[in-house]
């Protein structure tokens, strides 16, 4: 753990510079939203280190001034955007205050190490902040497509009624029809029978692939990796098309030669089409997991009289577990969102989830697509999470994070 430093007061000169440049940053994007750029740089920035400058020369009360930066933004936020405004200064006033102090009383060096350098300060929270943009960019897309889902009328656009938080702008009939429409309710139905199929399939195929692979001894063992992650690499039309040719011969064996029902069969195209999408993210986990394996367990194992299945299903398969789930999760969000692949080896039978979103699109624009983005993004964050914890876990099985 990093030592903490004793906290020093920092002079003026260092805080007013830097609160007065975010403050210039968030008037930036209000003064753009008026108009003027320029203007909203210059007044942020004057009036955020203005009230910082108050608030340590002056008024020498933290308590009191994090409710007076609260008020002070949010009255002004109030008087030029209403409602969401208030919100949206009564935050930023916090977080004005908060930046304040955390630079005036030094906060920001206790729990670092107290050699580090101002560059090394500077850099430690630049990479942090360039992080957090980074997260800002990829994530901020979805925030309107949340927020719309909850529209009260038929529209892809904020009505004025949502844009000032009137509850009457709002509703849930757009997921409502989710789940009670046919459409919808059918193709959800397919997702989750083709998705935890092709997930179990993907697991087995590619653990035992990647236990394979991990033996020194396998010749061609770098070529053999490159073919089966090959579908993450190959352009996903490109892999469609060739899916296309080769499972419908398949198809016609099954139907023509063996009886087998053309519905079956093509669920049977499509499962199997996703497996070879799922089966490299297995491959990548599970390999990443047995590079902290110790191989003289199984040696041991094998030993003490084990046979091959029981090594592995006692031994190997408890440590790479977390691996293996890892791997089928990412399996099951690929089968679960693919669509272009399903286009070209499915039929309107097997009508996945993404594939009705991508009709709905195309054919009649229902704000019920974007209802269902936001439950396919909750779900996404569930199963990422779930990521997140197996590979702590994992790291921890292995000795490389402290528990």
């Amino acid at each position: 753990m990093a030592a903490l430093t004793p906290i020093s007061r920092k002079p003026l000169g260092f805080v007013l510079p830097v609160v007065a440049a975010a403050g210039g940053l968030l008037g930036l994007f209000v003064g753009t939203a008026n108009g003027s750029g320029l203007a909203g740089i210059l007044i942020g920035a004057a009036l955020v280190a203005a009230m910082a400058a108050f608030f340590i020369l002056v008024l020498k009360n933290e308590g009191l001034a994090r409710w007076i930066a609260i008020g002070g933004i949010a009255l002004l936020g109030l008087l030029f955007a209403g409602v969401p405004g208030l919100v949206l200064g009564a935050v930023f006033g916090l977080f004005f205050w908060w930046l304040t102090y955390w630079l005036y009383e030094g906060r920001y060096r206790a729990r670092l190490l107290p050699y580090l350098t101002p560059m090394q300060v500077l850099w430690h929270y630049t990479f942090r902040i360039i992080c957090g943009l980074i997260f800002f960019f990829l994530v901020a897309p979805l925030v309107p497509v949340v927020w719309l889902s909850f529209n009260a009328q038929d529209f892809f656009t904020f009505t004025p009624e949502m844009l000032r938080f009137d509850p009457e702008g709002y509703s849930l009939k757009h997921y409502r029809d989710f789940f009670t429409n046919d459409a919808w309710q059918r193709s959800f139905k397919n997702s989750l029978i083709i998705a935890p199929i092709a997930t179990v399939i993907s697991v087995t195929l590619g653990t035992l692939a990647a236990i394979g692979l991990s033996q020194s001894h396998v010749p061609g063992r770098r070529a053999i990796m490159a073919i089966l992650i090959s579908p993450m690499i190959v352009p996903l039309i490109i892999s469609a098309t060739g899916m296309f040719f080769f499972y419908s011969d398949i198809g016609n064996f099954l139907e023509n030669q063996l009886g087998l029902d053309k519905s079956f069969v093509g669920y049977v195209k499509v499962i199997l089409a996703h497996a070879v999408l799922g089966i490299p993210f297995v491959i990548i986990t599970v390999t990443a997991t047995l590079v902290g394996f110790d191989h003289s367990l199984t040696r041991a194992a094998a030993n003490m009289g084990a046979g091959p299945v029981t090594t592995f299903f006692r031994v190997q398969m408890p440590l790479i577990l977390p691996g293996v789930i890892s791997g089928g999760l990412f399996a099951f969000i690929t089968s679960f969102d693919e669509v272009v692949v399903v286009l070209f080896v499915g039929s309107a039978q097997q009508k996945t989830l993404p594939w009705q979103m991508f009709t709905g699109l195309r054919e009649q624009i229902s704000p019920t697509i974007l209802a269902v983005a936001t439950i396919l993004v909750a779900i996404s964050i569930v199963l990422l999470t779930v990521v997140e914890l197996l590979r702590r876990r994992s790291e921890r099985l292995r000795g490389m994070s402290p528990g």
